[in-house]
C-alpha cells in the first residue's frame, strides 16, 4: 500500500535509470528483484526503469500507483520507440513478458494531472525450459 504522507514531488523532465538507481546500478537478476517504493511523479511527469533482457528471459512486473498513471513496456528499433504493452491510465498492472529477443525494454510511467506515487516491483525469470 502506498502512503501519500510526506512524499516529496520531483520536478523532472524524461529521465533515464541512471535517475533511480545511478548508471552503476546492478543489472535484474532472477536472485534480486528490483523493489521501488513511492517513486514520486509529479502532475505529467515520466519516469522509466530500464533493464537487459536476453531472448527467452521473462519479466515479471507489477506496480501500484495513488493516481492513474499511462504505463508502457517499450524498447528502441532504430529510431522508433515500439510498446508491446501499453496501459493507461490505470492505478495498477502487473503481467509476465517474454523478450523474443536480446535488447533493452524500459518500463515507462507518465502521471496525469494529480501527479502520483508508484510503487513497483520487477524480477527477471530466466527461459522457461
Amino acid at each position: 500500500m502506498i502512503s501519500r504522507g510526506g512524499a516529496r514531488r520531483a520536478v523532472a523532465a524524461v529521465v533515464g535509470p541512471c535517475w533511480l538507481f545511478g548508471c552503476a546500478a546492478t543489472p535484474l537478476t532472477a536472485d534480486a528483484p528490483r523493489i521501488v517504493k513511492e517513486m514520486a511523479l509529479a502532475p505529467y511527469d515520466i519516469r522509466e526503469d530500464c533493464v537487459r533482457l536476453a531472448q527467452g528471459d521473462r519479466l515479471d512486473y507489477t506496480f501500484d500507483a495513488t493516481e492513474p498513471v499511462t504505463f508502457e513496456l517499450r524498447y528502441r528499433e532504430d529510431a522508433a520507440a515500439l510498446s508491446p504493452i501499453a496501459r493507461g491510465p490505470v492505478r495498477s498492472d502487473g503481467g509476465v513478458y517474454q523478450a523474443p529477443f536480446a535488447r533493452e525494454f524500459c518500463l515507462v510511467w507518465e502521471a496525469g494531472p494529480a501527479g502520483a506515487l508508484v510503487d513497483y516491483r520487477l524480477r527477471l525469470r530466466p527461459p522457461a525450459r
